[in-house]
């Protein structure tokens, strides 16, 4: 959860539990779920994702007009919110001799409000959202953002969907268009007929999606993209269990540490990657990948996302060789590769010449405007 919508979310739940209004841990988890999904822009559109998940009971409606409308309802100076003052409809009622809580209002999914931080009019800003900073923040190139600029997008990269195609497991389930008889099941309904297998049994094989295996590098010339897609890639694992290796000079599996908040995640990461910002040895780390951990089968059958610029201070035919051999039991090959963006780029470089005909498909993946490109091609036969 954002750090900025868990302290609201706090301040709200607890807000109303003094107020005698029952609030669970459940009811905040899907406040702060829809607030995600709906992304409000204002006070108004708030208000109502919040009496949706929070209000349980319509008796208890003035009693959590009244809480709401102190915690959100005034600025830090007393302002009324702008869409309250017009009279907005889809706002909460106007609730008078309600007290200020100062310091809350106008943060639901952005920065505390502070001196200076309202608008020319002294009246607080709109509720910043997470579209809002992929509006501002998605088109430009994940280098020329700022480390506080690159947190702004965790919210808005927890909204893409990591899929990857499905595949044919090995184990069965009843189904009625099956093509296979489940043998045993129908010789239990026969009992029922006299020993007759009149009622045949179907079943289907099972449908998994495949494993997703990023090995992302993390040399001083990928750093920022590294960063920014690791956000991303915090989503995968998540979402889909993927497999994250980081590698620069050596090969690093930092799985273990993508399953708390991103920035936690990230910090974490970094620890086990004592190469972090140093040369790039993109052939011989793929090579221990797959001797490694390759062999044993995580990449069999596997969607496999390299994400790297293509610098290789190895052997260009290394790099090669590793890359075909990987291709022989990967299920499909992605490259995201940032430089890929700048106009009239050709694949020249010994690295990314060696490495692009085993690849399925490459692409840019340098700005949240790009990423939808990448998912497309995680997800694609």
């Amino acid at each position: 959860m954002d750090p900025d919508l868990a302290t609201v979310a706090a301040r709200l739940t607890g807000a109303l539990r003094a107020a005698g209004v029952p609030v669970g841990v459940g009811q905040a988890a899907r406040f702060a779920a829809a607030t995600v999904a709906a992304a409000p822009a204002s006070t108004g559109e708030l208000y109502w994702v919040a009496r949706v998940t929070l209000l349980a009971d319509t008796a208890a409606q003035a009693v959590f007009d009244a809480v709401f409308a102190a915690v959100f309802a005034t600025g830090p100076d007393g302002v009324e919110d702008p869409a309250d003052a017009r009279g907005d409809p889809h706002g909460p009622p106007a609730v008078s001799g309600v007290p200020t809580r100062s310091g809350v209002a106008g943060t639901a999914r952005g920065t505390p409000e502070g001196p200076g931080s309202g608008t020319p009019d002294g009246a607080p800003h709109a509720v910043p959202t997470a579209a809002a900073a992929a509006e501002r923040l998605g088109g430009r190139d994940f280098a020329e953002l700022s480390a506080a600029e690159l947190a702004e997008l965790r919210v808005a990269m927890r909204r893409f969907r990591v899929a990857t195609p499905p595949r044919p497991s090995r184990r069965f389930r009843s189904s009625s268009r099956g093509t296979a008889v489940d043998l045993r099941t129908t010789l239990r309904r026969a009992r029922r007929t006299g020993g007759h297998p009149v009622d045949l049994a179907r079943r289907a094989r099972r449908v998994r999606p495949r494993r997703l295996v990023v090995l992302c590098d993390i040399s001083g010339s990928m750093e920022p993209y590294a960063r920014a897609l690791l956000q991303m890639l915090w989503c995968a694992r998540v979402a889909t269990r993927a497999e994250v290796f980081t590698f620069a000079t050596r090969l690093t599996r930092v799985t273990p540490a993508l399953t708390r908040r991103p920035e936690i995640a990230l910090t974490r990461a970094g620890a086990l990657a004592p190469d972090w910002s140093s040369g790039s040895r993109i052939g011989a780390s793929i090579g221990e990948f797959s001797r490694r951990w390759g062999r044993r089968g995580m990449a069999r059958g596997a969607v496999v996302l390299v994400v790297s610029d293509g610098w290789d201070t190895g052997d260009p035919a290394e790099l090669g060789r590793e890359m075909a051999r990987l291709r022989r039991v990967a299920h499909r090959i992605v490259w995201a590769n940032p430089r890929t963006a700048r106009p009239g780029y050709r694949p020249l470089a010994g690295g990314i010449a060696a490495a692009w005909p085993s690849c399925d498909a490459v692409v840019s993946a340098h700005r949240l405007d790009a990423l939808d490109e990448l998912l497309a091609a995680l997800r694609a036969e």
